[in-house]
């Protein structure tokens, strides 16, 4: 039994160091930037591959559309964010950085998401899997299978002193 809990205690150690990961991300992000996480993703993704479209750059970000267009809001009104709607197709709208934009992403830091992206996409097969069903195990042992997933934030200093991990 003494076994089991010494590696329940090391399940339990790696989730705190991935939550104080992407908390201290996020903290970076914001404190060079001004931008929250999933904002520094979207933009670093629309440097890369500009012009892309809100559904594209949801996909991209693992996220709705719906999400990604209060994101795009957000960044709009910083004037790091342009859209503009096609000349070939008036229903279509193309998302590009400003100068502005392209500006912070030069001295912007990573975000989790990508480092987790790029991770998870280089991992082989069976390690994948193997990462795969240990997290569907989590969200089922915390009964989260009901919760709708939303855009990765870091938590707040509040939050990380109110935290009884």
């Amino acid at each position: 039994m003494e076994k089991k809990a010494e590696e329940i205690q090391a399940v339990i150690d790696n989730l705190r160091r991935v939550f104080q990961a992407i908390n201290e991300y996020s903290k970076n992000a914001v404190g060079k930037t001004g931008l929250t996480a999933p904002q520094l993703w979207a933009i670093k993704i629309l440097n890369k591959e500009s012009p892309l479209r809100v559904s594209e750059l949801a996909r991209r970000m693992f996220l709705q559309p719906a999400t990604v267009v209060g994101i795009l809001d957000r960044l709009e009104g910083k004037d790091l964010v342009t859209r503009i709607r096609s000349k070939e197709d008036r229903r279509v709208v193309d998302l590009y950085l400003t100068e502005l934009g392209k500006s912070v992403v030069a001295k912007a830091p990573e975000v989790a998401q990508t480092m987790l992206v790029i991770g998870l996409d280089e991992l082989p097969g069976e390690q994948f899997s193997c990462v795969e069903e240990g997290m569907k195990l989590i969200v089922k042992i915390l009964e989260a299978e009901n919760i709708v997933p939303q855009p990765m934030q870091g938590l707040s200093a509040s939050q990380v002193a109110n935290t009884d991990w």
